[in-house]
């Protein structure tokens, strides 16, 4: 068998090439880590925009760290103070105050039996009148002004089982507070 085999064009290859057997280049270190990085980058680019997007779909994730106080920071990172509760205003009975009363149920003569209870508890009672409707489940006293919640308290003392409430309905009705009166009143025996 031949030792020497002559000259052809596949032996005059530049060595730059780096090719080995049949025209594959040797593999280059490092090679195979690639596709793990990338796996790796795809994975942390998904888990971060599935946190983000749970934080915008449920406003109530909470990212402090333990240990911490749990405080209410500043943009300038100080503590800021809860605000104090503020206490509720005493029920007061003001003769000076006129209390209208309106029939918010079917039955007759209730807006004039409730003037009645108010008035031998020491309120001054306005007009009486029906409700434009008669299906008012609970019996309400509407104050308009923040400075009357005190006496608001005080008629709905003379009526157990009445709530308050702030607001500008009946606000020119003439009457310092209103009382609707609902189906759940019942009359004092």
């Amino acid at each position: 068998m031949p030792t020497s085999y002559p000259h052809d064009r596949f032996d005059h290859l530049p060595h730059h090439l780096d090719r080995v057997g049949a025209h594959r280049a040797p593999e280059k270190k490092g090679r195979h880590w690639a596709a793990f990085w990338w796996a790796l980058a795809a994975t942390v680019l998904l888990i971060g925009l599935g946190v983000v997007g749970l934080a915008v779909l449920n406003n109530n994730l909470n990212f402090s760290l333990p240990g911490t106080d749990s405080g209410t920071a500043t943009p300038s990172g100080k503590e800021t103070a809860s605000p104090a509760p503020t206490p509720t205003p005493a029920a007061t009975v003001d003769p000076s105050l006129t209390v209208d009363v309106l029939n918010g149920t079917a039955g007759a003569g209730v807006a004039r039996a409730v003037g009645e209870v108010l008035n031998s508890a020491g309120w001054t009672v306005g007009a009486l009148s029906n409700a434009s409707t008669e299906d008012v489940v609970t019996t309400t006293v509407y104050y308009a002004e923040a400075g009357l919640e005190g006496a608001a308290r005080g008629v709905a003392q003379s009526l157990p089982g009445s709530e308050v409430q702030l607001a500008t309905d009946f606000a020119e009705s003439g009457g310092d507070l209103t009382v609707v009166v609902g189906n759940d009143y019942v009359p004092a025996e």
